[in-house]
């Protein structure tokens, strides 16, 4: 799925399990294009079959397809880029192409059980499109700081340009404060958010637009199944490659994943970790054990990520002794295990 193109593989599962990928076509990313595929569908398939429409969850590149068949009733599955590229490598695929990827969702999606893609709610679709804007006005308002900072270290900075980097910086504090209202409004219109806005809030750090953050890059964690997937969808997910005795690769976070959601954990993970115990133990355990902040830091966003989560399926509000809570029951399970 691309911004103006789509590659699609179409395959079929026999009856002794054995999968077949028998055509290959591209089309354009646009309502003719869509209709085109239904077309080229329907000849090799049969007009009595159903086929299901299984695709990669790239961005928003999926979107237009996704409502199209959606709305004209078709079976539709919508997989994490994870969950894909993990498959990926575990078939016999020494080059990566546009036609090797879909060959590889086409396989997965034979191959497994995938629940049905359910349109989002339009105030998360919202919240996404107000939340992504606001980020990138944060990070223009960084620019023209930065910028402004330099203006005035020379020696005869030019006094236009100081004036005009000023004003806008004040459009962009002015645009930012406008978005984080049409947040609020947003939210507080519908109730059931609102509710989960205001549990996920609990969490020490956490605040409106965190939590309008989380529940916009998941669809209210409407692809969610568990924590671990959750950390995986962000890119908190811990990847290392070894082989043998000689191969020991160092063990870092993947970053494939959503990155507003990885940047929308930064803040709340240090305001955390300075208010509640067992993150502070936390990462003062890991910076002792590996002496890098950042690495620390990072396990500490995964943890605020996860308990978001955790409040939103048990129904909860924040726990301060949840971490301490879980960590006994880990530990009572590890003995009982062994």
């Amino acid at each position: 799925m691309a911004q103006d193109e789509l590659v699609v593989c179409l395959g079929r599962m026999y009856d002794d399990w054995t999968p077949e990928l028998y055509a290959y076509k591209t089309f354009a990313n646009r309502a003719g294009g869509h209709k085109a595929l239904l077309q080229w569908v329907k000849k090799l398939t049969g007009r009595e079959s159903s086929p299901s429409y299984v695709m990669e969850a790239t961005g928003v590149y999926h979107e237009k397809l996704a409502y199209f068949l959606d709305e004209r009733g078709d079976q539709v599955s919508i997989v994490l880029p994870n969950k894909i590229s993990n498959y990926a490598r575990t078939l016999d695929v020494k080059t990566v192409t546009d036609k090797t990827a879909s060959e590889a969702i086409a396989r997965f999606g034979l191959e497994r059980k995938l629940d049905n893609w359910k349109r989002p709610k339009e105030i998360f679709k919202k919240l996404r499109q107000l939340t992504r804007e606001r980020d990138q006005i944060v990070e223009e308002r960084t620019r023209s700081k930065n910028q402004l900072h330099a203006e005035e270290s020379e020696a005869e900075p030019n006094k236009n340009s100081l004036n005009r980097l000023k004003k806008r910086i004040v459009l962009l504090d002015k645009q930012e404060a406008e978005i984080q209202k049409e947040i609020a409004q947003l939210v507080k219109q519908d109730n059931e958010v609102s509710q989960l806005v205001d549990r996920i809030s609990t969490i020490p750090g956490v605040a409106l637009l965190t939590a309008a953050t989380i529940l916009a890059e998941t669809n209210g964690f409407d692809l969610i199944r568990n924590r671990r997937q959750l950390a995986s969808y962000a890119g908190f997910d811990v990847k290392q490659k070894l082989s043998g005795t000689s191969v020991k690769g160092k063990p870092r976070i993947s970053k494939k994943g959503n990155k507003y959601l990885r940047k929308a954990m930064y803040f709340p993970a240090l305001t955390a970790i300075r208010h509640q115990k067992n993150l502070k133990d936390l990462y003062a355990r890991l910076v002792s054990t590996h002496g890098i902040k950042m690495k620390a830091a990072v396990a500490a966003q995964r943890k605020v990520l996860e308990l978001t989560y955790t409040l939103y399926k048990t129904n909860t509000i924040y726990d301060k002794n949840h971490l301490e809570k879980e960590t006994q029951r880990n530990g009572q399970e590890s003995m009982v295990a062994s």
